[in-house]
């Protein structure tokens, strides 16, 4: 049974719901999943002003924990088409990590939520899988055997790069089915390509 962690950065919680979704998904492949979440960097001050969901159960992770997984799974909502400083900067942090190839040969994803359907959703997956592949991690993605993702009868998430979901500019628009389905789609292939790399 592969040991998996989906690490995750949310500001209002569109993010934390997609990671337990993408927990859920991997649990259906017999893994054992850890939901973790990156240290807030805002002051608190700030935070509580800007209306941020500070109430959230995952524990914090650390970075030398990341070694211990057989997959990691990340996720944050985008700044400016890439990924929030939060996770920026508790990656920033993995460099004694990737000096020793810790992650080299682990299973990673990515997935992201954005305010509009044009707000760089793929970039900012990039911006997460441009840090796996330097860890030298083996990318999944969402393959499009999550149909839904290709729906035009409503705002969809979703792309090959990973799950996504749209929050809207004032961020009312929770996940959607199609969003949250694709998000356990991706989840489950993640387990089941860990489960065959260290069975």
């Amino acid at each position: 049974m592969s040991k998996i962690l989906v690490l995750y950065y949310s500001s209002y919680g569109h993010i934390e719901e997609m990671a337990y979704a993408m927990a859920a998904g991997a649990r259906l492949s017999a893994a054992n999943v850890d939901v973790k979440r990156v240290p807030e960097t805002v002051p608190a001050a700030m935070a509580e002003g800007a209306g941020y969901k500070l109430d959230q159960e995952a524990p914090i992770a650390t970075v030398e924990e990341l070694e211990a997984y057989d997959a990691i799974i990340i996720g944050t909502g985008t700044r400016f088409g890439r990924m929030s400083s939060q996770m920026a900067s508790f990656l920033d942090q993995a460099g004694g990590l990737w000096a020793r190839g810790a992650l080299n040969g682990k299973v990673g994803a990515a997935f992201t939520s954005t305010a509009t359907q044009h707000g760089g959703q793929e970039t900012t997956l990039f911006s997460i899988i441009t840090n796996l592949l330097h860890f030298g991690m083996t990318i999944v993605g969402l393959p499009y055997s999550h149909a839904g993702q290709m729906s035009v009868d409503e705002i969809v998430g979703g792309a090959p790069y990973g799950a996504t979901t749209v929050a809207g500019t004032d961020g009312s628009r929770r996940p959607s089915d199609v969003d949250l389905d694709g998000a356990r789609h991706q989840g489950e292939i993640v387990a089941r390509t860990a489960n065959r790399l260290f069975d």
